[in-house]
């Protein structure tokens, strides 16, 4: 039962307030009672959250069930429950995470869009209508298995995989342009066979190649820009905008393949772009996966080599005046996040719970997909001052090793709002904390003491603008 002081509060004092929290505990608040979740609905649908949100680990954990996911906050150091539309997530696989969605793959190898936080959920176009992938119908018109080939391949180089299996062979990495809420975004997938890559527009009913671009890496949007960084360390620039897309080459490749590195490319708080290679230790032993979380849905034989564990760093400034790279030894006060989401790297002042110059990682090992799914996974926090020293996010492990866990960074947009369109009220997400003490605790004990201190502020005649110098945040943790 809600508290019988907080429908009293007004509600201008409360948007004050959950303005500054962030998002997890901003939807526990709004679940509180009824008066709470209408400033909730309101700061939602005015965009008023607070938007430097501190990226958290999306996960799941077969305790919690086949459609709940996990929000492990780093700010709070508290895990959270989702409760997500079908299909289940503990069915998906994750191959993305960008502006607090996720692109996953159902059991028919088909991609959706999907906000944890609202539960919104949008159809990508079908995985039928890519270049390389042809259906097989039975005798009802079902479709029942794909054809698969590889660019130019002649056709007895044809693969033919069940509707399950396609997911786990095919798709390599997703990447948005933009908030899918606002309706206007692009969708990039990286795919195999060769890692080539295709998009899709917000409202296309069809995947595009991007010809004739093999071994993407890694992508990332700067500027309403798509650069695009390959295993050989070439970048190129493509361009939407227009009618037709266009390209052009900003770095030339250079003639080294590493087998056991990974490339990604990511826009700094300062605007330039960095380029990071992380070598793997493929020989390194690990720990037994924790019998509890192994999951026989996605058990299967195989011979693939270990997980790869992180073993050493490279970042490089990418100079695009000059056409270069410049390698740095440091970050200074930047952070990186990097693995199967959009890589991210942030000004450590905006979020005081992460550590600067470091990199907080998760896996995206590409034999992950291919068989390895209930092998444990390679997520950490390393300095790079020193990686030798891998921390551990928490301990013990809390996730499952499948779904891969990734980084997100939550967003309370609902896309009615944004799109202008029904006035269909933002609905608090179906969230439970840790505990259920901590819900209904914390969380509304923080709220209860900034009522009394604001009512000792009216005592005292004290100014109304009071509750903005408050530090809401620290005070959730005293």
């Amino acid at each position: 039962m809600a508290p019988p002081w907080a429908p009293h509060l007004p509600e201008d004092i409360l948007l004050q307030i959950f303005a500054a929290l962030d998002v997890p505990d901003l939807a526990c608040a709004g679940s509180v009672c009824s008066s709470w979740h209408g400033a909730y609905t309101s700061l939602c649908n005015l965009g008023r959250w607070k938007q430097q949100q501190t990226p958290c680990l999306l996960y799941t954990a077969k305790s919690r069930g086949q459609s709940a996911a996990c929000l492990y906050s780093l700010a709070e150091k508290k895990a959270y429950t989702l409760a997500l539309p079908d299909p289940p997530i503990r069915s998906r696989y994750l191959i993305g995470s960008a502006y607090g969605w996720i692109i996953t793959a159902d059991e028919s190898s088909e991609l959706d869009l999907l906000n944890p936080i609202t539960g919104d959920q949008i159809a990508l176009p079908s995985v039928t209508t890519m270049d390389h992938v042809k259906p097989i119908y039975n005798k009802n018109g079902v479709v029942k298995k794909y054809e698969v080939w590889r660019h130019n391949d002649n056709p007895s180089k044809i693969r033919v995989f069940g509707l399950r299996e396609l997911r786990k062979s095919f798709f390599v990495k997703a990447f948005l342009s933009s908030d899918p809420s606002t309706g206007d975004y692009i969708v990039v997938l990286i795919h195999r066979f060769l890692s080539q890559l295709s998009f899709a527009r917000s409202g296309d009913d069809h995947w595009t190649l991007l010809h004739p671009h093999e071994f993407v890496a890694d992508c990332v949007f700067k500027d309403g820009i798509l650069y695009v960084l390959t295993q050989l360390q070439e970048i190129q620039a493509f361009d939407f905008s227009g009618p037709a897309v266009e390209q052009k080459l900003i770095l030339d490749r250079i003639e080294i393949y590493y087998r056991y590195v990974r490339m990604y490319i990511v826009q700094a708080p300062c605007g330039d772009l960095l380029q990071i290679r992380v070598a793997y230790d493929h020989s390194a032993s690990q720990p037994e996966l924790d019998s509890m979380e192994e999951d026989g849905y996605f058990s299967e034989d195989d011979d693939l080599p270990c997980p790869a564990y992180s073993t050493s760093f490279e970042v490089c400034r990418v100079d695009l005046a000059a056409r270069k790279r410049v390698q740095i030894s440091s970050l200074d006060e930047s952070v990186l996040f990097l693995g199967l989401g959009q890589s991210l790297c942030l000004h450590a002042e905006g979020y005081p719970k992460l550590k600067a110059n470091h990199v907080y990682f998760t896996d995206d090992d590409g034999f992950m997909f291919l068989g390895a799914n209930n092998r444990r996974r390679n997520i950490g926090v390393v300095s790079l001052s020193n990686t030798n020293i891998i921390e551990n996010i928490t301990s013990p492990q809390i996730w499952s090793n499948w779904p891969n866990p990734l980084w997100i960074t939550p967003n309370p947009q609902k896309m009615n709002s944004a799109m202008g369109g029904s006035t269909e009220e933002v609905q608090a997400p179906s969230t439970s904390c840790r505990t259920f003490g901590f819900q209904h605790g914390w969380s509304v004990a923080l709220l209860f003491l900034v009522f009394l201190l604001f009512v000792v502020s009216v005592s005292f005649r004290a100014p109304t603008k009071f509750f903005v110098c408050l530090p809401l945040n620290s005070a959730l943790h005293s």
